[in-house]
């Protein structure tokens, strides 16, 4: 009889995107526990707070989880020869894993840390490690890469936190000298479109950096590109498998976290409106890009294709994207003939089978 695998899904976290975590991890344990797989559900609160949850998906996606007295105060084993979970209740019990799927976005879910932890553990997890996880969170680090790989980007620069504040004005002029209006403005490290404005002035770029700084302490500055939002699903070690693109047809002026997670105004196309050759270009352009920022597991690649000119732009990678009913990860490997459960079970195989100075 085949072993039954014993999965720990971690969700929420200390996040600006702590809810669509959980909506995300609700739809991970839904496909796991079709695939066969015993999972246990072990939600993160936005204080930093580690709880066995014993009850519902369903809880899980509306956030009332907190609020069931079943929940149980947990810790990862720090025993690399005991792989699991200690619950902390009146008579302490041991829960042992085979792997872990951090289904968080954002901080302390995708930037490393949490990796960190599974990694002195000892216990395989699904995506990244912790440098690309890290690497990929970071816009100014990951775009950086990308030019130094020469994987096509549009035209960026970047500024700290003193910088912005020490001279918003005199960087605006500097900023728009070198990228033209408009410009977008992104906290480095922040996802799911927070913190991220479009300025068409010098005075709305200056909020803009202000608003980035509620997220991060560094800012990213890209050139308006005019066209299509294209996006690439990406899973694999070192063999890939990469989607035909999908097109995102925002509902807002650019895509928006709204969008992405709550008003559904956006609509997804699969393949999207391009010719086969611009849909391979875009194919090949996120493999180099996965294999350039040393990805694993999953990522999501996100490009532009410019209007009139047909440039493949590299936007972003997403190493933990979401896995929401609209979603567009899942949604292109359901494409590519890899439903949920087949998905979320390939991706735990994956985990198990990395290699490396913490994986065996």
């Amino acid at each position: 009889m085949e072993h039954q695998l014993k999965v720990a899904v971690f969700f929420g976290g200390v996040s600006s995107e702590h809810e669509v975590s959980c909506v995300s991890a609700s739809t991970v344990r839904n496909g796991l526990e079709q695939a066969g797989c015993q999972v246990t559900a072990v939600g993160i609160t936005k204080q930093g707070d580690w709880y066995y949850f014993p009850g519902s998906a369903e809880a899980m996606a509306d956030g009332s989880w907190e609020q069931d007295p079943a929940c149980v105060p947990c810790v990862l084993s720090t025993s690399r020869s005991k792989k699991g979970l200690w619950l902390l209740g009146e008579t302490p019990r041991f829960i042992p894993l085979d792997a872990a799927v951090p289904a968080m976005h954002g901080r302390n879910g995708e930037d490393g840390t949490i990796q960190g932890l599974f990694e002195l553990a000892g216990l395989p997890y699904v995506g990244c490690g912790v440098l690309s996880s890290a690497v990929c969170m970071d816009k100014a680090v990951a775009n950086t890469l990308l030019d130094a790989a020469g994987v096509p980007r549009c035209e960026w620069t970047w500024a700290s936190r003193r910088e912005c504040q020490a001279d918003p004005a005199a960087l605006a002029d500097r900023v728009s000298g070198k990228l033209g209006w408009p410009v977008f403005v992104k906290p480095a490290n922040a996802g799911s479109s927070v913190g991220i404005s479009k300025a068409a002035n010098k005075e709305e770029l200056i909020r803009a950096m202000e608003v980035a700084l509620h997220e991060d302490d560094k800012v990213v500055f890209e050139r308006f590109v005019e066209g299509q939002e294209v996006e690439c699903a990406v899973l694999g070690n070192d063999e890939l498998l990469s989607t035909r693109p999908g097109e995102i047809l925002a509902g807002a002026e650019f895509y928006t976290y709204d969008d992405k997670y709550k008003n559904g105004v956006s609509r997804t196309l699969i393949p999207a409106n391009l010719s086969e050759e611009k849909l391979e270009e875009v194919r090949r352009n996120a493999e180099a890009a996965y294999r350039a920022l040393g990805c694993q597991g999953l990522s999501r690649c996100d490009f532009f294709v410019e209007k009139g000119t047909g440039r493949v732009l590299c936007n972003e990678l997403n190493t933990l994207p979401g896995f929401t009913a609209i979603s567009m990860y899942p949604k292109l490997m359901e494409s590519a003939g890899l439903d949920l459960p087949t998905l979320c079970l390939r991706l735990v195989k994956l985990a198990m089978d990395r290699k490396g100075p913490y994986h065996g």
